[in-house]
């Protein structure tokens, strides 16, 4: 009787044991605990492949960029692998914080907003965000755009300033957010849209493609610098990434990519 007594109660403590085990959350901050620098063999990067000259596919399906021989370049200077990772820029912060990517690279704006929610590397690129028209229905200025159909990229810097900006009120009707600009391109093209409010290179890459199709306004919605994203409290991680950016920009290495993409050094010093 003893025998099965003892039995029993043993059967009684492992099950709960078990139980406990599988049903005890895990310890309060660990699913966003820093990255462990020291064990860092590779980093991926998330990015917008559309997004041309920055990161995006060739006809062959390559992916190409100056977003991506740079970011290459700080791998190698760092001595980790770089693996790309194609994202809905949408949910960029969805992807960090889930550990599904550790850096967001692809032409990513500094904005107030970025900087509560991520770790920013310092400013490498400075760009600005203009109004894209074709070429024979300009558009002069901001103002002119009250009325008409524009069209941005949704969760961009560009949606930011627009939203921002004292013309909103007059244009929030006639704003269309798309999954990229690419789309927004295609529906100025068709005639669907009057205007496309785009980053100033990825407008006159465009238009270098296709000469003599687009204008751009005289007037611009500002300045836009180009960063890194990481998690937030990723401290660490952040230093190495600058660290290994300024060797990069100081070996001559960031302008050789610049001219290569750009025809002139345009990396931030």
């Amino acid at each position: 009787m003893k025998k099965w007594i003892a039995l029993i109660l043993a059967i009684c403590t492992a099950l709960t044991f078990g139980a406990c085990t599988k049903e005890t959350p895990a310890p309060a901050g660990e699913e966003n605990a820093p990255t462990n620098v020291e064990e860092i063999t590779k980093l991926v990067v998330g990015l917008d492949d559309t997004f041309a000259p920055m990161g995006f596919r060739t006809e062959d399906g390559e992916l190409v960029g100056f977003d991506i021989d740079l970011a290459n370049a700080v791998g190698e200077e760092m001595g980790v692998e770089i693996e790309f990772k194609p994202i809905v820029w949408d949910a960029k912060e969805m992807e960090l914080d889930g550990k599904k990517i550790d850096l967001i690279w692809n032409g990513m704006s500094k904005t107030p907003e970025r900087m509560e929610k991520m770790n920013l590397s310092e400013a490498y690129f400075n760009n600005s965000i203009v109004i894209m028209t074709l070429a024979d229905k300009p558009i002069a200025n901001k103002a002119d755009l009250a009325g008409k159909n524009i069209g941005t990229q949704a969760a961009s810097a560009a949606l930011e300033m627009i939203q921002a900006d004292a013309i909103y009120g007059d244009v929030v009707d006639g704003l269309a957010e798309y999954d990229s600009y690419d789309e927004a391109v295609m529906d100025l093209d068709a005639g669907r849209l009057d205007a496309v409010i785009i980053d100033k290179v990825a407008g006159m890459y465009k238009a270098n493609l296709a000469e003599g199709t687009y204008a751009f306004a005289e007037e611009d919605f500002g300045e836009d610098l180009y960063v890194i994203g990481m998690r937030k409290g990723d401290d660490e991680l952040t230093e190495k990434i600058n660290a290994a950016l300024d060797a990069v920009i100081a070996s001559g290495k960031a302008a050789e990519i610049s001219n290569k993409w750009f025809g002139e050094d345009l990396v931030l010093r």
